[in-house]
């Protein structure tokens, strides 16, 4: 396609991809990651419909990353938060590294703070003077696991280690047959002992040779029924997409021996921003068990987050064994102990995650909410007991603990839909589309002249000063006393009114087909001009002493405008309605 230019020659009609150029950056400097040859791979077609073993490193690796590690008090908080939330996995150290760690250790084993089902988990390196601390720390525990690493990646090969392929997987297998000999001899039968290896590094290590060390590792530790070996495969630096990073683990599932026995175990790292993907990409491809942090916490751009994780399957209707009802206590916790804020656009706990400040957003949500409503009453059931299905809200933020008063919140970008939702969600009041167009403008006049948010209470200030003038501000030409109707034989009304009309006590008279009707009339011998357009009106609660909100859009002397009526009695509030859209008018 083109079009023609000012001299009448065709212009071509490009992409924008077309118009970008080349950067100046020192690209050369990187090469592509080693893409996985499995022209059958499996993975892409499998879903994940149960949730893995989790475990959690927030004591481990987490702390390792903080500015300022947990003090003893910060530990102890997290711990007993984990386990309040349901995980049976927990790496609670390096105890090996100082006394620090290894007196948290010991602090929770000694004073029982370890539930019956849940399993601690410690790490070391392949030495023995580490290794047999380590154990030495486990002394009492129930049930413990001993997690050994070592980096196997050919960088760490020839730049750190300065060994052959053969002299690190001789570590590796040295530091298994150590981790046996120091089990057997510090803890024997007292502790049910579990064993991970990690072949650190495994994003960069050569798949062959990852397959080699864990296959020499598991003939020292012979997993068999009832002796299980966790293999963690880390992303200890996430160097691919997730789809590659899936194609790893389906290639070390399908090659594994004694695959039956194998716990494999995923643990990615946030450098490209795609953990989450590559932990749930991970599982659809094999892995059993995915260790992270709350909240991403950990090394440079953070551990998997464990949080989305688990939310991520809550929202597809998977239970993800762990407790996330009370979200914003676990974020209170996860802040205090790590000393560092999460973000308020963090996934499903954030404190803008389930506001929305745009119109159209706004509108889809207001709707959605009435649509939830109108569903559930049609099939007999509350809206706790049907499918969520609210635009914009992946889940409904109550089943984190969360209320709905925050999901809108309005400023100059907001439109009918967000100052409608507030006004029914806090004060039970349903305007009608047009009403809300309306106050919606004014609104926006205030948005557009001052900037920033206008938060429910100020919404509700500006309604009330507009419509529903008080006691103790009550503005407008005309202030109703009382009123009284009677019907004749024909079927007319006549009313008679109370009122204070320009400050003077008068009473009015008029008849109509209607007490609506009948006021139109009355109002007309002081000079009001008006008629009725659109009438609706609504309980805002149950029970004898229910108020009932009326609407009234009217033609007043030219102008249109709707009114608003609150009052136990429906007749009283279309009279209050009547007269909010006179004064309105006459403002």
């Amino acid at each position: 396609m083109s079009t023609p230019n000012a001299v009448g020659r065709p212009t071509p009609i490009t992409a924008a991809t077309v118009r970008q150029r080349p950067t100046a950056m020192p690209v050369h400097k990187y090469t592509p990651y080693e893409a996985v040859e499995i022209p059958d791979r499996t993975w892409p077609d499998r879903r994940v419909t149960k949730a893995p073993r989790w475990l959690s490193t927030d004591l481990r690796d987490g702390n390792q990353a903080l500015i300022d590690p947990m003090s003893p008090a910060r530990k102890r908080a997290m711990f007993d938060l984990l386990v309040k939330m349901g995980y049976k996995e927990i790496e609670v150290g390096f105890p090996a590294s100082g006394e620090t760690d290894f007196a948290f250790v010991r602090s929770i084993i000694e004073e029982g703070a370890i539930p019956d089902d849940v399993t601690i988990s410690v790490l070391t390196q392949a030495r023995e003077e580490l290794i047999e601390r380590t154990v030495e720390s486990l002394r009492g525990a129930a049930r413990a696991t001993v997690h050994l690493y070592n980096a196997t990646a050919p960088t760490f090969r020839r730049v750190v280690f300065r060994g052959s392929k053969e002299q690190i997987r001789q570590i590796a297998v040295d530091g298994t047959r150590l981790v046996m000999e120091y089990a057997d001899k510090i803890l024997g039968d007292e502790t049910v002992f579990g064993y991970q290896y990690s072949p650190e590094i495994f994003t960069d290590t050569e798949l062959d040779f990852a397959l080699e060390v864990c296959e020499s590792v598991m003939d020292v530790w012979q997993p068999e029924e009832g002796r299980e070996i966790i293999l963690n495969l880390p992303a200890t630096v996430e160097r691919s997409t997730p789809s590659t990073h899936a194609d790893r683990f389906e290639w070390m599932s399908r090659n594994l021996s004694r695959r039956e026995f194998v716990c494999l175990s995923v643990h990615p790292h946030n450098d490209r921003g795609t953990a989450v993907a590559a932990a749930e990409l991970a599982l659809m491809a094999g892995a059993d068990r995915i260790e992270g942090c709350l909240f991403g916490q950990g090394e440079r751009t953070g551990n998997v987050d464990l949080v989305t994780l688990g939310m991520n399957l809550f929202s597809q209707g998977v239970d993800p064994m762990i407790d996330f009802s009370q979200i914003d206590e676990v974020r209170r916790t996860a802040e205090y102990c790590n000393q560092m804020e999460v973000h308020p656009r963090h996934p499903y706990v954030g404190d803008l995650v389930y506001t929305s400040f745009s119109g159209s957003h706004q509108d889809a949500i207001k709707k959605g909410f009435d649509a939830m409503e109108a569903d559930a009453a049609a099939r007999g059931k509350t809206v706790d007991e049907i499918e969520w299905a609210v635009p914009y809200l992946p889940i409904d933020p109550k089943d984190v603990g969360r209320s709905y008063e925050a999901v809108i919140r309005v400023n100059s970008q907001s439109g009918k839909g967000g100052v409608a939702y507030v006004l029914k969600n806090d004060h039970k009041l349903d305007l009608p589309r047009r009403m809300q167009i309306e106050f919606s403008k004014i609104i926006q006049a205030k948005t557009d002249a001052e900037g920033g948010e206008v938060t429910p209470k100020e919404i509700w200030a500006i309604f009330e000063d507009e419509y529903l003038p008080t006691p103790e501000n009550n503005w407008g030409r005309i202030v109703l006393r009382s009123a009284q109707t009677s019907t004749s034989s024909d079927g007319t009304d006549t009313l008679t009114v109370e009122a204070v009309v320009d400050g003077a006590e008068t009473v009015l008279t008029g008849t109509g087909n209607g007490p609506i009707s009948a006021f139109f009339d009355a109002l007309a011998s002081v000079g009001v001009d008006a008629r009725l357009l659109d009438y609706t009106e609504h309980t805002m609660s149950e029970g004898a002493s229910a108020q009932a909100a009326s609407y009234i859009e009217c033609a007043i002397d030219g102008k249109v405008l709707w009114g608003i009526g609150i009052d136990a009695n429906t007749t009283r509030a279309s009279l209050k309605a009547v007269v909010s859209a006179v004064n309105r008018a006459a403002r």
